[in-house]
């Protein structure tokens, strides 16, 4: 059985698109049938339209990327009108990321979207919404979700949503468990671990950073291990917080260590750059490897790590 429950919402997969590795929404369901895979969660929308950092913005390193997009979008309302239709369309089931550079700006995405919500005939295709803290605070707090009580606030003013709230943490710092704990006490029904590691690529001939913000943060295979110590130990802190895991997961076995680790449901970024259908042969690879270790129930995974791993099936 490949349902999973991440909170109070049912995933038929434990798979998810990350946010902001498979466009607005519905662009996958050319490569592969979306109801096959738990989720797409979308890139993350503010309040209002916002044009991201300088060009270049994204470099490949070894085993992963470094990028600087931004978080370019074109707003909450423009989403709700043009990309909940389309992702109705293919039968996609969506979770709403939404970030703001301030803790009002947050309460505005998040009002803008539940009204949008409660007007559109296609409100069913959204289960959930993941608060995106690992952004920029552009009022001199660095990232939100390095601080405990900014992560809260974030979290509290954004309960007016009727729908579940993941909060997306950041792995660049040591208050990762505490972190976890506040946005979970405030509110949050799940956290989503991990986001991008915070790096910079020189240029060879300059000497100067490839990207045009300077530094960026590092996604892909390089950063999986980081992922499943940071599950692993938020995990063990809070047993009872569902996890969502991401971070270098480019292979079904890769998916499957993020849910031994503690994870409930998983998410696939940067590898569905490199190839559009990532998710769905993921997806697929986790399925086989459940059923080759003779799992009926793959939700059963979650934890496994903890409690002896995989000799005690």
């Amino acid at each position: 059985m490949s349902r999973v429950r991440v909170g109070s919402v049912e995933l038929t997969h434990p798979v998810m698109a990350a946010s902001g590795t498979a466009g607005h929404g519905a662009e996958l369901a050319a490569y592969g049938e979306l109801n096959s895979i738990g989720a797409v969660v979308v890139k993350s929308i503010a309040a209002t339209e916002w044009v991201g950092n300088p060009a270049p913005r994204v470099h490949p390193i070894p085993q992963g990327m470094i990028n600087a997009v931004g978080l370019q979008g074109l707003g909450v309302q423009h989403w709700i009108k043009h990309d909940l239709p389309a992702m109705a369309a293919v039968n996609a089931t969506a979770v709403v990321s939404i970030w703001g550079q301030s803790v009002d700006e947050y309460q505005q995405a998040a009002q803008l979207l539940q009204d949008g919500l409660t007007r559109s005939p296609h409100r069913s295709t959204v289960v959930a919404v993941e608060v995106n803290l690992s952004c920029p605070n552009m009022h001199g707090h660095g990232i939100f979700a390095h601080d405990i009580n900014m992560s809260a606030e974030v979290i509290g003013v954004c309960m007016g949503l009727k729908l579940p709230l993941w909060a997306k943490l950041s792995p660049n710092t040591d208050q990762v468990i505490s972190v976890a704990r506040a946005v979970h006490e405030a509110g949050a029904e799940a956290v989503t671990l991990i986001n991008t590691v915070v790096g910079m690529v020189l240029d060879p001939e300059t000497g100067r950073p490839v990207l045009g913000n300077g530094g960026g943060g590092i996604s892909g295979r390089a950063i999986h291990p980081v992922a499943v110590r940071t599950v692993f130990d938020v995990h063990a802190a809070i047993p009872e917080l569902p996890i969502i895991g991401v971070g270098g997961v480019t292979s079904g076995w890769e998916a499957a260590e993020l849910m031994l680790a503690g994870a409930s449901a998983v998410q696939v970024g940067t590898a569905t750059f490199a190839d559009p259908r990532a998710c769905f042969k993921i997806a697929d690879e986790l399925s086989v490897w459940a059923t080759r270790h003779g799992l009926s129930d793959i939700a059963s995974l979650t934890g496994l790590a903890h409690r002896g791993g995989l000799a005690q099936l």
